[in-house]
């Protein structure tokens, strides 16, 4: 065992954040830790790392177990260059190169090579230091330097570039590198994939999957999670819960536990219901009434079982379509975008988009992604190349930076003065959906977190009701389960979506094409995430057998042009399309199996409800009653035969 966490409790005031908390983490495990924002996850962290008091309990770790602790956003402060940085991890490994050098210069010394003591002490010495230097990697530090650098987005960058010149991201980016170099026992990462591109997320979750030690990790990124975790752990109302697998395996664990706690909760309450029944009817009739004695000592006796409180409230919502677009969306000829008008980020982009398509543009940092989109509603100016937007487009915009949002307003004030038509009570009810309650409309939209924020400026898009959707990061900020929600939303849209966003997750879930936008324009790739994947890879394997073939004769063949279409062109395309067309299917039959979920058990609560005698004895309750549950029943009919109709 490498560290273990025993009853932690941690209070701020009367609000308690940590209660009971337990943990344990054993050798080259990787662990995810997660729950909604303001569970407690940082504070566990801070806790663990020596940063933050605890009220009570006990963290039990061996001397010799080094921590390295990186918290979300946390930039170097440094005067020295990148490369002086990441070589500071190995000042005592320069030091033994230092030592080295000067034991090579004393063992070519006349005096100490006439000393034939001397000599062998020296000679000795040096043999010594030389194999603990090698031992400890002395001779790959710089290889190893270079390598983290490349991985972690800095190998186009000059090493000379002093730390501080940096941005914000580089600098979070950076300190990660250099955690990395140090390679501490435990490594406790709050929010690592903040500030990281695709190509970065994927060779940090190759590096750390061969990462010699252990691993705790705070993250929202759920393919993040999936690929590199084995257990998780979960905050939830103040208390942990381990669950042994990825999330996407901890999802299912949680809904079977929950689903198997509810059971034993409904069936002690039956049983409890029968024996109270039996003691009423018994206990006063002389021939049973030691029978009803009898079942009543066995209800107090019984321990009675908590029913399950289920999952949080979470945010609820829906995005709709006031008035339906052109069949051509948007047509986009030989675009070239710059922030100076000098030096051009893109050039050549080109694509369209139809009513309906859902696709997500991706590339590096820096490539002009949010420019492109800012160009697109009229926030920045191209410098060549022109697009058409086609007829009757409504247009909703979300700004990942939220730079929309007054920070002097109110929640309430924030939303409501963009739609003044409607009444208080409407707005107050959305807020609500959006988890903002009570006091809470009343706060500063310059006092919100990040995640209340993007709730914010999600709750003023819905209310738009816009007919085409461009979002700039849209799971930014926000925890786990409203990403769900989020995405819940957005497959029931029925408009047009053009996004950005480094999820894979939330790639793989919501994209039907992926449009990957170099300094050359942009290339349309049919597919989700993983579809796109595997797409580069097969066209890198091909362009690789293209050379070996070229080589081999000994020609030199042109470079092929750039399309994301393989040499099979129809067949691959009917393939890719017959692809999306299932997973659409699979996607509305999901949604069909979870709305025909919600109206069974909602036509179950009206059968319920009919039985009860407050409702039977009024005539007009059992109207409405009936009414409701011909509507539902009926909305039900119509749910099942979509459904056979999608799975035949």
């Amino acid at each position: 065992m490498l560290l273990q966490v025993s009853s932690i409790t941690k209070s701020y005031g009367v609000s308690t954040v940590l209660s009971n908390i337990t943990l344990q983490i054993e050798e080259r495990e990787r662990i995810g830790l997660v729950g909604v924002n303001g569970a407690g996850k940082s504070t566990l962290l801070q806790i663990i790392a020596g940063e933050l008091s605890y009220d009570s309990g006990n963290i039990f770790k061996a001397k010799e177990t080094k921590i390295g602790y990186l918290k979300q956003n946390s930039g170097l402060t440094s005067d020295r260059s990148i490369w002086n940085e990441l070589m500071s991890v190995f000042d005592r490994l320069l030091e033994m190169e230092e030592e080295l050098r000067r034991l090579e210069t004393r063992m070519s010394d006349p005096d100490v090579l006439a000393d034939e003591k001397k000599t062998e002490e020296t000679m000795r010495r040096y043999a010594e230091l030389s194999d603990a230097f090698r031992e400890r990697g002395g001779y790959e530090i710089e290889a190893r330097i270079r390598g983290i650098l490349s991985g972690m987005g800095f190998g186009h960058m000059d090493p000379a570039t002093p730390v501080q010149t940096l941005s914000g991201g580089q600098k979070t980016r950076l300190a990660l590198a250099k955690m990395l170099l140090e390679a501490p026992d435990l490594l406790l990462l709050d929010e690592p994939t903040n500030h990281l591109d695709i190509p970065t997320l994927t060779w940090l979750e190759q590096y750390l999957r061969s990462y010699p030690g252990a691993i705790l990790v705070v993250s929202h990124d759920r393919y993040f999670l999936d690929s590199l975790v084995g257990a998780i752990y979960e905050i939830e109302r103040t208390a942990s819960r381990r669950y042994t697998g990825n999330y996407s395996r901890y999802i299912e664990l949680k809904a079977a536990d929950y689903e198997a706690q509810l059971k034993q909760y409904e069936k002690q309450q039956e049983e409890i219901s029968k024996l109270e029944d039996f003691v009423q009817r018994n206990i006063v009739r002389a021939s049973t009434t030691k029978r009803a004695q009898s079942r009543r000592k066995a209800l107090e006796k019984m321990e009675r079982l908590d029913k399950p409180l289920g999952e949080l409230k979470r945010a609820s919502f829906s995005f709709e379509v006031e008035a339906t677009s052109g069949r051509e969306v948007l047509d986009i000829r030989g675009l070239s975008i710059s922030y100076d008008r000098q030096q051009p980020l893109a050039q050549g982009i080109a694509f369209q988009l139809r009513r309906g398509d859902t696709a997500a543009l991706i590339g590096p940092n820096g490539i002009g992604k949010s420019t492109l989109l800012k160009t697109l509603i009229g926030q920045h100016t191209q410098d060549r190349g022109a697009f058409d937007w086609g007829t009757n487009v409504k247009i909703g915009y979300y700004d990942q930076e939220q730079t929309g949002l007054n920070p002097n307003q109110t929640v309430l004030e924030e939303v409501w003065n963009a739609f003044p038509h409607l009444e208080e009570a409407r707005i107050r009810t959305l807020l609500g959906n959006f988890l903002f309650s009570g006091e809470d409309v009343f706060k500063k939209v310059g006092s919100l977190s990040g995640g209340e924020k993007a709730r914010v400026a999600l709750a003023k898009l819905m209310l738009q009701k816009a007919n085409v959707l461009i979002l700039d990061e849209p799971t930014n900020h926000l925890d786990l389960y409203s990403k769900e929600v989020l995405e819940s939303a957005l497959m029931e849209y029925e408009g047009t979506l053009l996004f950005i966003s480094h999820d894979r997750y939330f790639l793989n879930k919501m994209a039907e094409n992926m449009l990957e936008l170099d300094k050359d324009g942009v290339t349309v790739y049919l597919g989700n995430y993983d579809d796109y994947v595997e797409k580069k890879q097969e066209l890198a394997e091909m362009q690789q057998q293209r050379l070996a073939e070229a080589a081999s004769r000994g020609q030199a063949e042109g470079s092929a042009a750039k399309t994301a279409e393989p040499g099979a062109g129809s067949d691959y395309e009917a393939g890719k399309q017959a692809k999306r067309e299932e997973r659409t299917r699979l996607r509305k039959l999901e949604q069909l199996e979870q709305q025909i979920a919600q109206l069974e058990e909602a036509i179950g609560g009206l059968e319920a409800e009919l039985t009860d005698p407050d409702v039977y004895n009024n005539y007009v309750l059992v109207q409405e009653k009936n009414a409701a549950l011909e509507a539902k029943r009926e909305q039900l009919a119509e749910c099942y035969e979509q459904w056979e109709q999608l799975a035949e």
